[in-house]
């Protein structure tokens, strides 16, 4: 890169950061969308939310960017539209739940709609590389395998927004990896993206930091996880840099784990998967007595050692990749029984009673 186009980056990434925190400011200001607080909430006072609107608009301001002036050559203009319209459509329906609230079925169709836009534009995953195997084509079950992908990423990364900073922060440092990452191997529509998400939440993080003075709403949540999973699959197909879509993945793992390790232990318990609750592994360690900002904290160190644990992992063969996760993996496994052997100390109900009853009605 001529030092002429570094400044030139910095200066566009201190301007979206400048937007960021301007929009995120009027929405604290002005926004009259507020989270009351309930028996599942992990605040006590009413919060502004839907602050995650600001890093919605620095990503369109950055795909404006990108479609009208610069080189058309990067990718083809339906795949980032089909990409842009998507991820707008999500953060739509997410702001509407902000708003209104609507039910957990409600939010699976509209993202299931959201999901078959970016299918029906032709971005999905057409191979993987495994282990003992090699190169797989997926033909038809790569539709599926990625759709699966990006609408659980999107709602596993709307779960772990529960306390102050976690989800903005996450956010800030898997897309700093994911973008030096990507810009090493060659990137200019990814290493762009990123640098969007970087700034939009870098902006957001101000005002959202332990203690947080506005919250993210599903507005931001539900749409960084669209727009990562979504990414990971343009980076490996589309981009030119053909960065490994396992990159993603261990980015974000600590979160993936958390979804999965809380959802299957709660189908096991016969409670109902798809009510709000607060026993999430950090959830339980909030209501152990560690503050958000600890919490927080510790979840952040996490994600660092993934990405460089995604450093790692594109300098060695394709098939044997997967081999990274093992670490991450056997560190999630101790996390989460430190933490449920800690909440039962503490004498925190790491179950939903209150699902459990309702299912029974079902029944």
């Amino acid at each position: 890169m001529a030092i002429t186009e570094f400044y030139l980056h910095i200066a566009f990434g201190v301007a979206l950061t400048i937007l960021a925190t301007v929009i995120t400011w009027v929405m604290l200001k002005y926004g009259r969308i507020l989270d009351h607080p309930n028996q599942r909430s992990s605040h006590t006072t009413v919060v502004p939310k839907s602050g995650g609107i600001s890093i919605v608009i620095t990503f369109l301001v950055g795909m404006l960017v990108i479609v009208f002036f610069i080189d058309s050559g990067l990718m083809e203009k339906s795949y980032i539209w089909g990409f842009v319209f998507s991820a707008v459509l999500i953060a739509v329906i997410s702001f509407v739940d902000d708003v209104r609230e609507k039910s957990a079925l409600f939010k699976l169709v509209t993202h299931i709609v959201a999901v078959s836009v970016v299918l029906y534009s032709g971005i999905s995953i057409d191979t993987l590389t495994l282990p003992w195997v090699g190169l797989v084509d997926l033909e038809w079950v790569g539709y599926l395998i990625s759709a699966i992908w990006i609408l659980g990423l999107t709602n596993a990364y709307n779960f772990m927004d529960g306390i102050d900073g976690l989800v903005g922060s996450t956010a800030l440092i898997a897309a700093l990896f994911f973008m030096a990452i990507s810009y090493y191997e060659g990137s200019s529509f990814v290493y762009i993206t990123g640098y969007t998400i970087v700034a939009g939440s870098v902006g957001f993080l101000i005002y959202n930091a332990p203690p947080a003075k506005i919250f993210m709403g599903d507005v931001g949540s539900a749409f960084l996880g669209f727009v990562f999973a979504t990414l990971a699959i343009i980076a490996a197909r589309y981009d030119y840099s053909r960065t490994s879509f396992l990159v993603m993945p261990l980015l974000l793992f600590h979160f993936i784990f958390d979804s999965l390790f809380t959802f299957m232990r709660r189908l096991l318990r016969g409670e109902n998967a798809l009510l709000a609750h607060r026993t999430h592994l950090y959830q339980l360690l909030v209501r152990c007595g560690y503050s958000h900002l600890e919490v927080t904290l510790l979840l952040c160190c996490m994600a660092f050692l993934q990405g460089l644990g995604a450093i790692w992992m594109v300098n060695i063969p394709g098939n044997e990749r997967l081999y990274v996760f093992i670490p991450f993996l056997l560190i999630q496994i101790i996390y989460a029984y430190l933490t449920l052997r800690r909440a039962r100390k503490s004498g925190v109900n790491i179950s939903d009673n209150r699902s459990r009853v309702q299912a029974r009605r079902v029944r």
